[in-house]
């Protein structure tokens, strides 16, 4: 069982496992590997009861004849059963361990390298993203659904290499996303404009930071970037929800995707990376929850290559110290576009 615990100075957020289950286990894993990876087609038997698939006509649930497969996390760090009960501990504030924690397989074969996958696949992909987000924002217990990718032990991924991608409801709205919305909502009081639209015109201008665009979107490292050749993909249509994009554009973004994390993976000889989904919360849970959000945000991709370990500095100051300029770093990857 877990606890979602908040931090009263810091106002964030903390999912504390209750049981012994979550001790450190300092054992080595070797790879999962076919035949005994469980996200291999054949295998379906090794995971939990699919949530959703892309499957061709005429197979059945739980069977081979799927392109993309959506399953429960067999180890969820938050559980779906349950009421969502807010409860005080002394000074402390404590909710209730209700979430969703899904895995999604993003190939039937054995691929770990997602730049490998096909357009056609990751687009595959990116639809079953958006159904899911919608889906689970049905539920008025979520208040924040966070779909993520982590590749590579370095950032956080597990011995199953097998590309897959993850999705976690959340009960409460991160700190971190709570920040961008208030300081998206300040910035459009100010000026009446959409900050991430400004932005994304800023360096469209300036051109220094910018490694691709297309026609619906643009891939550039941010300006004051927190880590060694950090990117963000952001649409060039004012769009607050992933869950409002359009078929259109999840066509155009499979192949800026690919190409982005291709010129990583041959720049930096197969970092491990991090790939995030900023988008809104929910919308459902209160009466005029993020009411300004539909002008005033813009959801985007963070995508963060694992190069270097953050240190003490870091963690005790907040800042971070990135040892390569974001304009050298677009310079470096575009050579490999």
């Amino acid at each position: 069982m877990s606890e979602v615990r908040r931090d009263i100075v810091t106002d964030t957020w903390v999912i504390v496992q209750t049981s012994s289950a979550g001790m450190p286990d300092d054992s080595p894993r070797p790879p999962r590997r076919p035949p005994d990876c469980p996200f291999c087609q054949g295998n379906e038997a090794m995971t939990p009861p699919e949530v959703s698939a892309v499957r061709a006509a005429g197979t059945t649930t739980d069977g081979p004849g799927w392109r993309v497969r959506v399953v429960p996390d067999k180890q969820p760090v938050l559980r779906i059963e349950g009421a969502l009960d807010r409860v005080g501990v002394g000074i402390h504030d404590m909710v209730t361990g209700v979430g969703a924690n899904e895995v999604i397989i993003e190939s039937p074969d054995h691929e770990t390298n997602f730049a490998a996958l096909s357009e056609e696949q990751i687009r595959l992909v990116l639809d079953t993203w958006q159904r899911r987000l919608v889906d689970l924002y049905r539920d008025s217990r979520f208040r924040y659904v966070l779909v993520f990718k982590d590749h590579g032990r370095m950032a956080g991924g597990s011995t199953i290499e097998h590309v897959h991608s993850q999705i976690i409801a959340l009960p409460a709205t991160p700190r971190r996303v709570k920040d961008q919305l208030d300081g998206a909502r300040a910035y459009y009081e100010y000026k009446e404009r959409c900050i991430f639209c400004d932005i994304l015109q800023d360096e469209l201008d300036s051109g220094q930071r910018v490694l691709l665009a297309t026609d619906r979107f643009v891939v550039f490292a941010p300006y004051a970037s927190r880590l060694p050749f950090e990117l963000r993909v952001k649409p060039r249509r004012h769009c607050h929800s992933f869950g409002d994009a359009t078929a259109d554009e999840l066509a155009d973004l499979s192949p800026v995707l690919k190409r982005t994390v291709g010129a990583l993976h041959s720049a930096l000889g197969d970092p491990a990376f991090n790939v995030v989904l900023q988008t809104a919360p929910n919308l459902l849970p209160q009466d005029g929850y993020w009411e300004t959000i539909g002008r005033d945000y813009h959801w985007f991709l963070e995508i963060i290559p694992r190069v270097r370990r953050t240190d003490g500095f870091e963690w005790g100051s907040g800042f971070f110290i990135n040892p390569v300029a974001p304009e050298l770093a677009v310079a470096r990857l575009k050579e490999e576009l």
